[in-house]
Parts: C-alpha cells; sequence; structure tokens
C-alpha cells in the first residue's frame, strides 16, 4: 500500500496542497475527483517523481516501477503502433516475452490490424488507445491516469472505460485515475477520493464493492453515489 501523509505544494507562493493525506489500495483503482485547479495533476507527478512536495512523506512507494498516462496520448510519430510500445519495454523484458504482451495489449484494445500504421493515420480514440496500451504493457506496480478520456466524445469515453476496466481485470494493478467526471470515477474506482477547493485536501471518501466490469451506471448503488458525489462537488465549485 502506498501511503501519502502531510502532502503540502505551493507554487510562486500560492499553496495547491494542504495537509493531503490518503491510502492508495494494492490491486485497486483510486480515482481523484475535484474541481479544476485543485492539484489533481499535481498529486500524480509528486508520486511520479516529476514534482517534489514541500512538506509530508510518501511511504511504500520504494523503487516502484510507475507508469504514467498524460491527457494527451504522448506517441513517438516515428514509430508504428508496435513500435511506440517496444519503445517502453526496451531492457526490461525478453524480446519474445516483450512480443507476446504486445499481442495481448493490441488484441485486447482492437488495434492488431493497425500494429504497422503511424500514429498520424489513427484517429483520437484509437491513439489514446494506443497510449493506454502502452501503460498497461509497460512493467509497474502503479500506474498513473491523468484524465485519459477528457478529450473524447461520450460512446467513445465510455467504449475505453469499459476497455481499461477489462485490463484491470486481466493484470489487477494498482492505478490512481484523476479525473472530473463523476461517471468515470464510479464505472472505474474502487475507492473515490473527493477533493475540496484550494488550498487542497481529501473532503471525503467513497468506497465500492463491486468489480469494475460488473457495474452499471443505472443501478441503485451508483445512482445514489452519482446524485451524493455531485451535490458535494457542486457546493465546492
Amino acid at each position: 500500500m502506498v501511503i501519502l501523509k502531510g502532502i503540502e505544494k505551493s507554487f510562486q507562493g500560492k499553496q495547491v496542497l494542504r495537509d493531503l493525506s490518503f491510502d492508495l489500495k494494492d490491486k485497486q483503482i483510486t480515482c481523484i475527483l475535484g474541481p479544476s485547479g485543485s492539484g489533481k495533476t499535481t498529486t500524480l507527478q509528486i508520486l511520479a517523481g516529476l514534482v517534489e512536495a514541500d512538506k509530508g512523506e510518501i511511504t511504500g512507494l520504494g523503487e516502484m516501477q510507475v507508469s504514467y498516462v498524460f491527457q494527451e496520448p504522448r506517441l513517438l510519430p516515428w514509430e508504428t503502433v508496435e513500435g511506440n510500445i517496444q519503445f517502453v519495454l526496451k531492457g526490461q523484458l525478453p524480446k519474445t516475452q516483450g512480443l507476446s504482451i504486445i499481442n495481448h495489449y493490441l488484441d485486447l484494445m482492437g488495434l492488431s490490424a493497425y500494429r504497422d500504421n503511424y500514429p498520424h493515420t489513427l484517429s483520437g480514440g484509437m491513439k489514446q488507445r494506443l497510449a493506454l496500451c502502452r501503460a498497461f504493457a509497460f512493467p509497474h506496480q502503479l500506474l498513473l491516469m491523468d484524465e485519459p478520456f477528457k478529450s473524447l466524445d461520450t460512446p467513445l469515453r465510455l467504449s475505453l472505460i469499459q476497455e481499461v476496466a477489462k485490463m484491470w481485470g486481466v493484470k489487477q494493478n494498482t492505478i490512481l485515475l484523476v479525473t472530473h467526471d463523476i461517471t468515470e470515477g464510479l464505472l472505474l474506482g474502487h475507492n473515490l477520493l473527493v477533493y475540496s477547493d484550494k488550498p487542497t485536501s481529501v473532503l471525503k471518501e467513497f468506497s465500492i464493492d463491486s468489480p469494475p466490469c460488473q457495474r452499471e451506471l443505472a443501478s441503485y448503488e451508483l445512482t445514489r453515489l452519482y446524485g451524493e458525489i455531485t451535490r458535494l462537488m457542486t457546493k465546492i465549485a
């Protein structure tokens, strides 16, 4: 388990995070929900070692391999679909094992027929699927996802959420997902953290027991939670 305790961070004298504390439970998906500018991305950057906290401690991270999905795909334009995944696997796995993993995720995300294509020939949704394949394929213990569905239309967004739920069902890895969309949190998260406005701390935590791949938005539990979280976030927006 990764534990964040008393994390604080300021930029140019303005405090973004204040006494931020929560746990990332092993083999579960934790979702951070909160208003724009509340420090959601900053939290991921601190965990990834891209930004240093001013105060507080993180335990359990140790030498963990961390994989990161950014808001935009960040694909290598000179590499093919297969090459983009191969790039992050270099030096990580034997070639034959790496190829097996590449085949697995391309098949899972419906990209096998496009393995020799270059990123500029792919649609926006396909690029995002490739970014997700690459992140899941990289050997990691913690996956950080920063609003990976943000720029997608609703049908495609829901389709990719289902694909992520499917991939989590296979890999059972630890994921921290940042989103402003309550629906995404309800469909994927085992634990949902609602951030306060700045300076940010965890306002409230919600838990869902059922596996992501078995959830229906119309269910009583998710409908009730949607209403409760919406009311909470409306007060801090």
